[in-house]
């Protein structure tokens, strides 16, 4: 599949992406985000569950949770009876 990617791809590759804590600057660099659209993707995800905001300090980091597991591999069966593929990121 080519061209721009669904919410559900760009929701996909963040809970992908953050099975292990990471950065708001990390999260949008590899996932190819502009701040104002990524944190709209990251809220979305920490109000249905997916993601965790912890802050430690000045830090905070954003790590998926039990439920992320779930989407992930719904998604991605989804995708590869969609596409004959797997979903992958885009580097």
């Amino acid at each position: 599949m080519s061209g721009r990617r669904t919410p559900y791809e760009i929701y996909w590759e963040i809970l992908v992406f953050c099975k292990t804590p990471r950065s708001f600057t990390g999260i949008i660099n590899r996932c190819d985000l502009n701040s104002k659209t990524g944190q709209e993707y990251l809220e979305f995800l920490v109000t249905r569950g997916y993601l965790l905001k912890v802050l430690a300090g000045e830090k905070t980091t954003y790590a998926a949770t039990e439920r992320a597991p779930e989407y992930i591999a719904l998604f991605s069966r989804l995708y590869q009876n969609l596409f004959e593929t797997v979903p992958g990121f885009r580097l």
